[in-house]
């Protein structure tokens, strides 16, 4: 269930993400499994990677939508984008992300630290989801969509980085069933 906030139904997509990964990883049998997600997807907390464990303004490369973290580590970040889906805004968002080292943020659990850093996994999975509600009906972006996915997939992994998979996955509308099904049994075969 989406939480209560001021992002309510700004981002349909992303609520309907954040509710998928919710009862996903609230339904794992692995505790050691955690889900944290950005104030759009109904979290609480912007979702900051950094370029090395000293946190500051010239080390932030971006936020990200949702992470999941294993045995302390992230092992996918999920991105999504509803409003511009540029090839320039999907790969840039894909390469901040890859070259990032640490997710270092404000742990809500009671008597952790406030900046705790979280290292990426040895083998990240990087879930690029795509809304398609505004394009029109015989629009050419699917196709595009999938040479990108597929180009990114081809020189993976990048040097230095962590991210070794890479998935695109193409909405119509925040209500598409068919393409969440995908989303939900990609996630599922990333954490296994």
């Amino acid at each position: 269930m989406v939480q209560d906030n001021k992002n309510s139904g700004k981002h349909p997509l992303h609520e309907k993400i954040g509710e998928a990964l919710t009862e996903i990883i609230n339904g794992a049998a692995d505790s050691k499994i955690k889900l944290v997600l950005d104030p759009a997807c109904g979290g609480k907390q912007n979702l900051p990677i950094f370029s090395t464990a000293f946190k500051s303004n010239p080390t932030e490369y971006c936020n990200v939508d949702a992470l999941v973290l294993s045995d302390e580590q992230v092992k996918i970040i999920i991105e999504i984008e509803e409003a511009n889906i540029k090839p320039t805004q999907i790969c840039g968002k894909y390469l901040t992300s890859a070259l990032g080292r640490y997710f270092i943020h404000v742990n809500n659990e009671k008597g952790q630290q406030k900046n705790q850093q979280v290292g990426m996994s040895e083998k990240v999975s990087f879930i690029q989801v795509l809304d398609g509600s505004k394009l029109e009906r015989q629009s050419k972006k699917p196709d595009q969509f999938r040479n990108i996915e597929k180009s990114i997939q081809d020189i993976l992994p990048v040097k230095g980085s962590s991210v070794h998979s890479y998935k695109i996955i193409f909405f119509e509308n925040a209500d598409d069933k068919e393409r969440l099904d995908r989303f939900k049994k990609y996630l599922l075969s990333c954490l296994s």
